[in-house]
């Protein structure tokens, strides 16, 4: 499995967005899906239950082309039907 790390801007959002970085490791460790972009860009995708109980789908942006494999941004949605 490779390695990540967060960029300073991925680390930032999800702060403000109120991701912990246990569920952007969850995220890229076990998605349900990963689509792939173009050129070693991939957005892994998860739903996730948060403290709130709500269920969010949880999207990271990664650039594979980085070693380690480089977060570029996260963001959780509500909008389930529009990425799966």
């Amino acid at each position: 499995m490779p390695k990540f790390i967060l960029s300073k801007h991925a680390a930032e959002q999800i702060q403000i967005r109120g991701i912990s970085q246990n569920i952007v490791q969850d995220v890229v460790s076990y998605p349900q899906k990963v689509e792939e972009l173009e050129d070693g860009q991939f957005i892994y995708q998860k739903t996730v239950v948060f403290p709130d109980g709500f269920d969010y789908l949880v999207r990271v942006f990664v650039n594979s082309n980085k070693i380690p494999n480089l977060i570029k941004t996260v963001y959780r949605t509500t909008k389930f039907s529009k990425y799966e």
